[in-house]
């Protein structure tokens, strides 16, 4: 298995895999202002999810929990809860996600 390598600031997609191996996976997703990831009910029955907001704002609804994020702000979303990301800021929303095990 050789070195995987990948320039984030070459991707500006809604949500890409980035890299995918055995135990995690990779993605960028960028949120317009007003946009969201999907509705609240979205989940990763057998992933959990780490979320770092590179660019942006963001109100993150994690269960019954809110919380605004700015830049630099990472969470950390359990497997099995639904949760929803959206951009309440006036700059396009950019972020890391690592999933374990891999989601997609």
């Amino acid at each position: 298995m050789g070195l995987k390598k990948y320039n984030i600031t070459q991707n500006r997609q809604f949500f890409s895999i980035l890299q995918t191996s055995e135990r995690t996976q990779t993605a960028m997703m960028t949120l317009k202002p007003g946009e969201a990831s999907g509705p609240l009910e979205n989940d990763h029955p057998q992933s959990e999810q780490v979320v770092l907001l590179l660019e942006g704002r963001l109100l993150a609804e994690v269960g019954d929990e809110r919380s605004s994020l700015e830049a630099g702000d990472v969470v950390t979303i359990p497997a099995k809860v639904a949760h929803r990301l959206t951009n309440d800021g006036d700059i396009p929303a950019v972020t890391f996600n690592v999933y374990g095990p891999p989601a997609y």
